[in-house]
């Protein structure tokens, strides 16, 4: 038996929701991020014959309505809000491939479909032919993650979903990611964290002036400690005059 609980009065970030998906009362899916969805629009010009593109910017609401579900192979987060005027549903997928060093496994987030409804007023100010439609990814291959581990990315990261509604691109948002739908180790317990490439290039960035900063004052104090011992042996030497006239005064 599955259940779903939102989770996100728990966040301190307003704009950042939490969902979990329990199964026989232990956790399988865990999912935390903030979402927006840019979503364009059409509406008539002042002339009312010229139709102009509006852009309609949807949040997550906090108090979406879930459902989940959890496999081996195959699970699913669905959210709905605003009397499901919006619904967003994200599917991953675990499979093996071969690799040099051995079969290994990975899970990615493979399909994202996001119904909106042009009608609702919120968001869609005097659509032209308000109705429902469907954006959906294509061929999706995003957010992938060793088997075994969670995936996490703080960056914000766009992810293009095409429309039913002319084809339209919609732009779906995501940041402050924690996700794992698979594998996981103990009830609300994430495992290992997987960085995504953005986030370990800013963790390069920030790192990389203390990392040249220390190997800098490590090569001035060798270099110091070099001249030091190079001039104490050298003031020890016995100094041999090269002019030989000067041998006389020695003995």
């Amino acid at each position: 038996e599955q259940e779903v609980e939102n989770l996100s009065g728990l966040s301190p970030n307003p704009e950042k929701d939490i969902f979990v998906v329990r199964e026989n009362r232990t956790t399988c899916l865990m999912a935390e991020f903030a979402a927006k969805f840019i979503v364009p629009y059409d509406v008539w010009a002042s002339n009312y014959v010229d139709l102009i593109t509006e852009q309609a910017d949807i949040p997550l609401s906090r108090g979406a309505e879930m459902k989940g579900k959890c496999g081996t192979n195959e699970s699913e987060l669905e959210l709905s809000w605003l009397d499901q005027a919006y619904t967003l549903k994200l599917s991953f997928l675990k499979e093996g491939h071969n690799t040099s060093r051995g079969p290994e496994a990975s899970w990615r987030l493979s399909r994202i479909q996001f119904t909106y409804d042009t009608s609702e007023r919120t968001y869609f100010k005097d659509a032209v032919s308000p109705g429902k439609h469907t954006a959906s990814s294509h061929r999706l291959s995003a957010l992938v993650t060793p088997a075994g581990r969670s995936y996490e990315c703080q960056a914000q990261q766009t992810i293009s979903l095409v429309s039913s509604d002319h084809q339209k691109s919609v732009q779906l948002l995501l940041s402050e990611v924690r996700l794992q739908p698979f594998d996981i180790p103990a009830d609300f317990v994430f495992s290992e964290e997987h960085k995504c490439p953005v986030d370990q290039r800013e963790q390069l960035e920030e790192t990389l002036p203390l990392i040249l900063g220390l190997i800098l004052g490590l090569v001035i104090v060798i270099t110091l400690g070099i001249y030091h011992i190079h001039h104490k042996l050298t003031a020890s030497q016995v100094q041999i005059p090269r002019d030989r006239s000067q041998y006389k005064h020695m003995g």
